[in-house]
């Protein structure tokens, strides 16, 4: 069983799947191979989706986690941090859209979203690691 407090460096790890599975689903589109795109993208959304729950899970247990770090760092870590905010609650409806629109082949609305929601997602879920590096292992 995972404790509380190992909930962080799991997110962490889950963003970072996430992260590799969307790179290398990207390269086999790039390559013409669906079927390899489509295992990396169900795999991207998995691992985000476990994400999401891990992280509501210990954010309701924990609450708030302040960032403890000063000087120039802070409006750096405060920078990422809302970036990634912001753009992670545009995520979940892009993710679910363009997902959708793939599982109905409707390729050429897929292809038009996934634009979008690639770079996005590919961002919140490397912010999301840089986030929990600055948060919890920045000394």
């Amino acid at each position: 069983m995972i404790s509380t407090s190992q909930l962080p460096t799991l997110n962490a790890a889950l963003n970072s799947l996430s992260a590799v599975f969307l790179f290398a689903g990207y390269l086999c589109i790039r390559g013409k191979n669906r079927q390899a795109h489509r295992r990396c993208m169900l795999a991207a959304f998995a691992c985000s989706s476990l994400f999401l729950i891990s992280y509501l899970v210990y954010h309701f247990q924990v609450g708030s986690v302040g960032f403890k770090g000063q000087g120039w760092i802070r409006p750096i870590y405060f920078t990422i941090l809302i970036t990634h905010t912001i753009l992670a609650a545009t995520v979940v409806p892009l993710a679910l859209i363009t997902l959708i629109r793939a599982l109905r082949e409707r390729f050429d609305a897929h292809r038009r979203i996934a634009r979008w929601a690639l770079p996005i997602w590919l961002y919140v879920s490397v912010t999301g690691v840089v986030v929990y590096l600055m948060l919890y292992r920045l000394s």
